[in-house]
Parts: structure tokens; C-alpha cells; sequence
């Protein structure tokens, strides 16, 4: 977990307020409805598949994770988590269109789900569409209150595909 701490003057007095956010997202998205976008569910979500699907992605095993959130989603199609994650795995797999299908499905679920924002506009430098990957960017601009960790990444993939862009002259 990371913490942050902000401190605000108020006529001469200071005020020392402390932001505790989970490194992935700021809350765990499990579960019928989900948190604020990541994190920390995986060691909260007592379901194996669930669980296996997270562990294969700390392995970067994505054919595994497509099999066990498969599994998880069709008993629990309300995690945005679990649905982010198979999205991701889709993408990183090469099948973009069930990746955008499952992000649509966990920001759905959970329209301010930071890490299905941030994937999605991957997803959409994947494709080609930096204009749609800007607007995931705009999006997590206003869902984090400091800069975050998603914003902060998929900016920099824009970069990235921005000096791609330029080298190759389009």
C-alpha cells in the first residue's frame, strides 16, 4: 500500500491529511460492483480461480488467467477486477476484440475503474487509436485526485507511441 500525505494551510494552521491508496488502483474492484479500480483483491477474493487467475498474471501466464477468470467470471460476472484481467490477458494474447469487450464489461460494472481505464487506452495504442487512448487518458486525469499510477503509465505509453510515430515519419 502507499500512502501520501497532504498538507493544506488554513489561516496559518496546517492540516496534515493522509491518502492511503493501493499501488494498483485505490480499492479492490471485487465482488458484485467492485472498488475503486484494482488492487488488493486478489488477497481478499477467497474464490481458487479467482486467486489462480491473479497468481498467473503475476506470472505474466496469460493463457492461464483467460482459463481461470473464465472460469471465475461465469460464476461471479459482477467483478470488475476479475473482468479487467481478462481483458488484459486478451490483449496482451492478441485478441483485441474480446479485450475490449471485457473492459467494456468491467467499467460497466465500474465506470471509474482506473485500471480498466488505463488498459484501455493500451489496448487502444495497441490499435492504432491514439486519439481514443488521449480520452482514457483525460478520463483517469479526473478520477485521481493526485497523479496515479494508471494515469502516470499510460502517459507514458503515449509517449512512447508518439516517439515510435515520429521515428517512423507519420
Amino acid at each position: 500500500m502507499r500512502r501520501t500525505a497532504v498538507v493544506v494551510f488554513i489561516s496559518g494552521m496546517s492540516l496534515v491529511l493522509s491518502l492511503s491508496a493501493m499501488a494498483a488502483g485505490g480499492g479492490s474492484g471485487g465482488g458484485s460492483g467492485g472498488g475503486a479500480g484494482g488492487g488488493g483483491a486478489e488477497t481478499t477474493n477467497p474464490d481458487p480461480d479467482f486467486r489462480a487467475g491473479m497468481a498467473a498474471v503475476h506470472k505474466n501466464d496469460w493463457q492461464q488467467v483467460v482459463i481461470s477468470m473464465t472460469a471465475y467470471t461465469a460464476r461471479d460476472p459482477n467483478n470488475a477486477d476479475a473482468w479487467n484481467e481478462l481483458g488484459h490477458a486478451h490483449r496482451l494474447l492478441g485478441n483485441m476484440d474480446a479485450s475490449l469487450n471485457e473492459y467494456a464489461k468491467a467499467l460497466k460494472i465500474n465506470p471509474k475503474h482506473r485500471d480498466a481505464h488505463e488498459y484501455l487506452g493500451e489496448a487502444y495504442l495497441q490499435m492504432g487509436d491514439l486519439a481514443r487512448a488521449e480520452q482514457e487518458l483525460k478520463t483517469l486525469d479526473s478520477l485521481c485526485f493526485l497523479p496515479c499510477e494508471q494515469y502516470t503509465d499510460l502517459k507514458g505509453e503515449i509517449a512512447k507511441y508518439r516517439s515510435k510515430q515520429a521515428k517512423a515519419g507519420t
